[in-house]
């Protein structure tokens, strides 16, 4: 009993370990849901650069109001929705392609964000959270913001799911139906961008393109259709998330990095042990045709 004590009972008697683990819980479902269009759609180059895009918001919310956490989320989320957006005008009708527009807005938020963080006095010191993540720093307001935006983006999601999956499998069908493809792709990107907003708040720019992508990939192995694949990824995000959030205390390492190498660990074991689709059964499979 002491030991389950001390390993699972005594990192979460203190208030902000509570939200931390509410906050990572929530941030982990809707990372894995989003992070099955991203997987699925081949837009891991869009997750990051959206990530590195909420810097000038971010940087001007600090400069202006200071630590305050809500305005930098806020921030984060107005420069991510801009720049979103920003993406899908430079690619209406196919003018410019999606990778080229990603890297164009990619690298010109990027510098404009260090351009304003480089303004200000002892910025390295103060906004190194924003390259590693805060989680141990959530309080109430910050919570209550992350479950207003983990439940817009996951009713827009669930209201618009058939329509979402049409636009991203099949165009020719989308076209027939006469859906609004254009704005529903830019619905789309706006969801991305408010989950990778959430998602800094946990890992960090650096590494929040994690918590969309490797849940959701390790997800592929177990099932074949798309709402399987988000619930699954789901459960893997936001259990990845308490895990690493345990790992984080004992183990005294920066909670993103314990977080995503959880995430990492369970996509090698699904890589190389998956039932039919891991690797260790394809070479199984594989010496029994020889034999």
């Amino acid at each position: 009993m002491d030991i389950i004590q001390r390993i699972l009972i005594d990192p979460i008697q203190y208030e902000f370990m509570q939200r931390a683990i509410v906050a990572i819980v929530l941030i982990g479902t809707v990372s894995g849901v989003m992070g099955a269009f991203v997987v699925t759609r081949g837009m891991a180059f869009m997750g990051d650069a959206l990530a590195h895009a909420i810097l000038p918001g971010v940087a001007v919310a600090f400069i202006r109001y200071g630590g305050n956490s809500q305005a930098l989320l806020i921030g984060g989320v107005i420069a991510g929705v801009l720049s979103s957006l920003g993406i899908g005008f430079l690619t209406r009708g196919g003018r410019l392609a999606e990778d080229t527009a990603i890297g164009v807005i990619f690298a010109g938020m990027l510098a404009l964000g260090i351009g304003i963080i480089s303004s200000a006095q002892n910025y390295a010191a103060d906004l190194t959270h924003i390259l590693i993540g805060n989680i141990l720093a959530v309080n109430a307001q910050d919570l209550t913001l992350i479950l207003t935006i983990s439940a817009i983006v996951l009713g827009v999601l669930f209201l618009l799911y058939k329509e979402l999956l049409i636009i991203s499998f099949d165009l020719t069908l989308a076209q027939t139906l006469r859906l609004p493809g254009e704005a529903l792709r830019l619905t789309q990107l706006v969801l991305l961008a408010l989950t990778i907003v959430i998602g800094v708040q946990a890992v960090g720019v650096a590494l929040v393109a994690a918590m969309l992508v490797t849940p959701a990939a390790t997800s592929r192995f177990f099932v074949h259709r798309l709402h399987h694949m988000m619930i699954l990824a789901a459960i893997i995000g936001s259990l990845s998330g308490i895990v690493g959030m345990y790992l984080s205390w004992h183990l005294r390492i920066a909670p993103s990095a314990a977080i995503v190498l959880t995430m990492t660990a369970i996509f090698l074991l699904a890589f190389f042990f998956a039932p039919g689709k891991g690797y260790v059964w394809s070479l199984l499979g594989r010496s029994a045709r020889t034999a």
